[in-house]
């Protein structure tokens, strides 16, 4: 329920900005707002993940963004709304989530057997894109009727839902360093950044996520100029090109779910990393709406397939001292990528055209896959377990 929330407010203020600016940068620039303060307040969430006890970590930051949600609620629908407060709003936002997403990562492996990690990564995501093929249509009917003010506002209400399962959950607390052993939290972000710098597998997994979040994936956050500008559609369209990526990535994690053991992620992340680009630049060239459409389904297949394998083998490959850093680094990259990559994506679209800033993006993630692709051997030995 709290998910479908959370992509109603995406869409919500997606189109909100459009309204208010009609400009492609500004899309960018909300979308920086929203994921780039990840790559501040991340590192500093993942070693206070390692430190304190998560689930109350989790607990403050829920709480933190239903507020959030609700101001932008009251701000709407008084009319007092405008860009900058908008701007604002959402980096508050991101820097919440920036603090909370490290432990959110890093709990699941409290929650389940590590033989069954990459099947819960696979239906924590089949649940989130769920809500992403949901949320979207429930926001345009609610754009169309009630206005942007109604979706923020049913945001909000959706919080409530997950704050009344988390106080379900009961976790082993987990028992703090050493006086002796215990680091200032910058020394131990930069213990995180030396060992996954220093990872074999982890460190050019990472690199790939990097380069690939920073080129290809922004444009789900430059939809709303897509379904504008190149396919003259309003709300509706905008909420019909999200959710066929929801449930062409729902498609992907049921597959993945049903998978068993770590055998062959590394072979699944590349291949879907490669299907992300290819499937991006298609629905980048296309002009025709049905055959954008369908480029959309694949590219979701190919973003929850790239991200569901690489989290998995993130947690499974780093030594469980370290989990939270690293998963913070993952997060920053995630979340941190895209924003760098709207920004510059949606700059540059002012200039020379969306779909084309949007297509060089996609070509440059092919030039990445080459490269992992050339050391995907030494990559698998040390992110799978050897075979039985």
């Amino acid at each position: 329920m709290s998910l479908v929330g959370t992509w109603m407010q995406r869409i919500g203020v997606g189109w909100l900005t459009w309204e208010l600016t009609h400009s492609h940068a500004w899309l960018g620039l909300v979308a920086f707002a929203d994921l780039f303060p990840s790559v501040f307040f991340g590192p500093l969430g993942g070693a206070i993940a390692d430190r304190f006890d998560r689930l109350r970590i989790i607990r403050a930051s829920q709480t933190l963004a239903m507020c959030q949600a609700a101001t932008l609620f009251l701000l709407t629908w008084t009319g007092n709304i405008d860009m900058p407060l908008l701007f604002a709003l959402v980096m508050f936002n991101g820097i919440v989530i920036g603090f909370n997403q490290p432990s959110r990562l890093a709990i699941i492996s409290s929650l389940v057997p590590q033989q069954d990690l990459s099947t819960a990564v696979a239906i924590n995501s089949i649940v989130f894109n769920l809500a992403r093929f949901v949320g979207p249509a429930l926001a345009g009917a609610l754009i169309v009727s009630g206005g942007t003010a109604a979706v923020f506002g049913a945001n909000a209400l959706t919080f409530l839902a997950f704050l009344l399962a988390l106080t379900r959950i009961r976790l082993p607390r987990i028992a703090p360093a050493a006086p002796e052993l215990r680091r200032s939290l910058l020394g131990d972000v930069a213990d995180g950044i030396r060992y996954t710098a220093r990872h074999p597998g982890v460190g050019p997994l990472l690199l790939l996520l990097t380069i690939n979040s920073m080129t290809v994936r922004p444009f789900v956050e430059l939809l709303p100029g897509f379904a504008a500008d190149v396919f003259h559609r309003g709300a509706d369209g905008l909420a019909m090109m999200t959710s066929v990526i929801g449930g062409g990535a729902i498609v992907a994690g049921i597959w993945l779910a049903r998978r068993e053991g770590l055998r062959g992620l590394t072979r699944i992340t590349l291949g879907s990393t490669i299907l992300l680009s290819v499937s991006t630049l298609c629905f980048v060239a296309s002009g025709w709406f049905p055959l954008g459409l369908a480029c959309l389904a694949i590219s979701g297949m190919g973003l929850v397939a790239s991200g569901v394998t690489t989290q998995t083998l993130v947690q499974t490959a780093v030594d469980p001292r370290m989990r939270g850093r690293v998963l913070s680094l993952y997060g920053i990259i995630f979340r941190g990528g895209p924003a760098a990559g709207a920004l510059v994506v949606g700059t540059f679209s002012d200039i020379i055209g969306l779909q084309l800033a949007m297509g060089i993006g996609a070509t440059a993630g092919m030039v990445a896959w080459v490269w992992a692709w050339r050391r995907r051997r030494a990559m698998t030995a040390a992110l799978e377990p050897p075979p039985a």
